[in-house]
């Protein structure tokens, strides 16, 4: 088993902010309602879950195509998550994933079957599951 983790410190009331970082020590960000709900600088969770679930699916698209011979030149990402505010209870209502990729000798009809693969069964999307939407668009360059 593999074991990674992240912490979160929160100083003071909601009006207040605390720091994220991870295990490794390449995130420390600080966070606030601010950040999460009003643009101000920094970082948020649905920020954070987007980065980590467009890494994971990226990874899991290239091993996917690298197990089957191709040699993808290059793979991008994006794992837009949109977050409703709510009244008092924010909820992830959407994942939108859009990735494009480099691969030569591949179909646009293969990369677009190797693509909903890796949205079904990237560990991420697996554990995002949970969203009631999670649409993907997929373009071979």
């Amino acid at each position: 088993m593999i074991n990674q983790r992240g912490t979160a410190v929160w100083n003071g009331d909601i009006k207040g902010s605390g720091e994220i970082t991870t295990q490794s020590g390449v995130v420390k960000a600080p966070y606030s309602v601010g950040t999460r709900f009003e643009g101000q600088k920094g970082t948020n969770p649905e920020e954070l879950i987007g980065a980590a679930h467009a890494a994971c699916y990226t990874m899991y698209l290239v091993s996917l195509l690298t197990r089957e011979g191709y040699s993808p030149t290059q793979v991008s990402t994006e794992s837009k998550v949109t977050l409703d505010p709510g009244n008092m209870s924010p909820k992830v209502v959407k994942i939108a994933v859009s990735t494009s990729g480099q691969v030569p000798n591949l179909s646009a009809e293969d990369f677009q079957r190797y693509a909903e693969d890796a949205k079904q069964n990237c560990p991420i999307s697996q554990l995002l599951s949970a969203v009631p939407e999670m649409t993907l668009e997929a373009k071979l360059q």
